[in-house]
């Protein structure tokens, strides 16, 4: 079975990199691990952990986007509603509050959802976010709940992913045949000198 070690990086969208930088560097304390531009065109990362990063992509004439409220429910097309963060401590959590307030981001009040205990903000281009505090006593990832009202046919069977609803591999890439190709990144270890 495929293990995976986390969100390698989530890609944004943004108008405005020096704000988001000020945002997401400065004010919320992920550090900037990579840069990657040229003009009309750049792609940033910031380090969520030790594993996560957050990416941006700045584009010209991208717009934020209208503030839409945490799981609300929304019609036409949609991709994505919310990313939530996770932090250690109860301390962590009032000091993102309390950050956001004082540079002038509406933030909720701590909730409880019973198994996390959260608040909800947006970043400067209108991107929902919510950090999370695992409650210590409620283990989901351990001991996975399901109290759907009304849960479908498939939810019934269970947590762990079924076997047979998709195809086998038949025909494996054999190593000889396994090539990574150049793209995008690579200056960030090959050609470039970085500006720090």
């Amino acid at each position: 079975m495929i293990k995976f070690n986390g969100i390698n990086h989530l890609a944004m969208v943004t108008g405005d990199m020096d704000k988001t930088i000020r945002f997401w560097r400065d004010l919320l304390g992920m550090r900037l691990v990579a840069g990657l531009g040229k003009p009309g065109y750049r792609h940033y990362f910031f380090q969520i952990s030790e594993h996560d990063l957050l990416a941006f992509f700045e584009w010209p004439g991208v717009k934020p986007v209208p503030e839409k409220d945490h799981g609300y429910p929304t019609s036409g097309h949609v991709v994505f509603d919310h990313i939530s963060f996770g932090v250690q401590t109860e301390d962590d959590l009032y000091e993102i509050k309390d950050k956001l307030s004082a540079a002038g981001f509406w933030v909720s009040e701590p909730i409880d959802h019973g198994f996390i205990h959260s608040i909800y903000s947006f970043d400067p281009n209108g991107i929902p976010i919510e950090f999370s505090l695992n409650v210590d006593t409620v283990g989901i990832r351990k001991n996975p709940r399901m109290v759907d009202s009304s849960p479908s046919a498939v939810t019934r069977e269970g947590p762990d992913p079924q076997p047979n609803h998709w195809p086998e591999i038949t025909d494996p890439t054999p190593p000889e045949d396994r090539k990574v190709y150049p793209g995008e990144g690579r200056e960030l270890v090959n050609e470039k000198k970085s500006i720090w």
